[in-house]
């Protein structure tokens, strides 16, 4: 029997008897976290012993789960500098999104081409990718940050329903930063995508990782459970575990540099109710320092994903 928590802020909630990824049945509790961001809930985690997913469980459907957004501190849907760690974030965001250019240019082997990139948010990566020649489009479910992209962006941007329309072979790349953990629909999603790449496309996927040394030090309060916006709680195994199942391929895994910090930034002040600079930066540190030595322990993964020829 499935154990759960009262839940409040929404009305309807979803809970899974089998594994999201694998549909094993040998899944168990493992943590109970809690929202700090918005509603200060606390929801069960759940980890399944055959691909080693977690998921929360109990999750809000996905017609009500939009309350767990509205935050102003929720800011990667805004532009917001308040606080030190939104600046910190804004700052950081200008550097990764050059990055993620690069990185994108380099594993893909294109310098210009077409790109869907899912979970946009107010459009700054797509921005940037269009000024140097890309044909770009979005996708974002939040309205106020879909508003925002549009204006960057010239009306490139749509609502997430408007994946299921897309033609096939229609992009040279899609990319998820940080959104695959947020989707409801995992599967449809992965089969969609290898559906909507051209075949020497690349798929990229960046999602926390809580075999990383931060998640092992803050455990509970590790910020990147973020519950109940996120649904899902990876593994390289366990991501691997779920592409395969659509003739995908992990090609290459990268630990993002600077999420280690950030995580442990956001993860004292949710323990601690305050800024802990000194505390953050030594775990950061470590946990970037493990992540160099070894790709699977970064506190965020990206991978570089291709289709396969059966």
């Amino acid at each position: 029997m499935i154990n759960t928590l009262p839940n409040r802020l929404a009305q309807s909630f979803f809970f899974h008897s089998c594994c999201p990824v694998c549909a094993s049945e040998s899944i168990q509790l493992k943590l109970t976290a809690k929202d700090y961001t918005v509603s200060h809930e606390e929801f069960e985690i759940w980890e399944c012993s055959d691909c080693s997913l977690r998921f929360t469980q109990g999750i809000p459907v996905e017609e009500e789960i939009g309350k767990y957004y509205q935050s102003e501190e929720y800011i990667s849907h805004s532009n917001t500098n308040k606080g030190i760690i939104s600046t910190a974030y804004q700052i950081v965001r200008q550097y990764t999104l050059k990055m993620k250019k690069s990185l994108v240019e380099k594993d893909s082997g294109l310098t210009e081409g077409s790109i869907l990139d899912i979970g946009c948010g107010t459009g700054e990566f797509l921005s940037v990718m269009q000024k140097s020649g890309w044909l770009v489009k979005g996708l974002e479910p939040d309205d106020g940050a879909r508003a925002q992209a549009k204006e960057l962006l010239e009306d490139q941007v749509f609502e997430p329903s408007q994946l299921f329309q897309e033609s096939a072979a229609s992009y040279d790349v899609i990319s998820m930063w940080h959104v695959l953990e947020h989707v409801h629909q995992l599967h449809e999603y992965i089969e969609k995508m290898h559906e909507l790449l051209t075949p020497h496309g690349t798929l990229f996927i960046a999602v926390p990782n809580y075999l990383s040394k931060d998640a092992d030090s803050y455990q509970k309060d590790w910020a990147a459970y973020d519950v109940p916006r996120h649904l899902y709680h990876f593994t390289p195994h366990a991501i691997s575990r779920l592409v395969s199942q659509y003739g995908f391929r992990i090609e290459e895994k990268k630990a993002m540099p600077f999420d280690a910090f950030y995580v442990s930034l956001l993860s004292e002040k949710y323990i601690h109710g305050k800024n802990r600079l000194i505390s953050a930066s030594t775990n950061g540190l470590n946990s970037w320092l493990t992540a160099n030595r070894d790709s699977d322990r970064g506190s965020a993964v990206l991978y570089e994903i291709r289709k396969y020829e059966n």
